[in-house]
């Protein structure tokens, strides 16, 4: 290797290093310690969609939510419990689904409203989870 390319690549390295120190410095650790109070609570522990903080300012945490006006909730519930496929809307599994994420969605906000830096929730629909679970909304 020539000394260009030694100059080149040590500079390089010192960019990534420097970028990450940053990055690390200001990251928001607040919102990882929402999220990670979330993911200990054991009533949404069992729950297939992890309900996480994405961002907080001004005592406004946003939420991922799995539902949105433009994503029903029978979207998500199809696409969170397979078993629920091809189950009609009126069916009572599919109600009592429903409702078991109208229990859980409330408690994930009960619990970041909780804190006293947090005054708000409001909710965003979560297009990463559906990308993940396969799913590419048309919106």
């Amino acid at each position: 290797m020539d000394s260009f390319a030694k100059k080149y690549l040590i500079g390089l390295v010192a960019v990534i290093i420097i970028a990450a120190g940053y990055w690390y410095l200001n990251r928001d650790t607040r919102v990882a310690d929402l999220n990670a109070m979330l993911a200990a609570d054991a009533d949404l522990a069992d729950y297939p969609y992890p309900f996480r903080v994405q961002s907080l300012s001004n005592g406004i945490a946003i939420m991922g939510s799995p539902r949105t006006a433009e994503v029903p909730v029978m979207q998500f519930l199809r696409t969170a419990f397979p078993a629920l496929r091809k189950t009609a809307v009126d069916d009572p599994a599919m109600m009592a689904a429903q409702d078991r994420l109208v229990d859980k969605q409330s408690r994930a906000a009960e619990l970041v409203t909780s804190e006293a830096d947090v005054q708000a929730v409001r909710w965003e629909l979560d297009e990463r989870w559906y990308n993940e679970q396969g799913v590419f909304l048309n919106r």
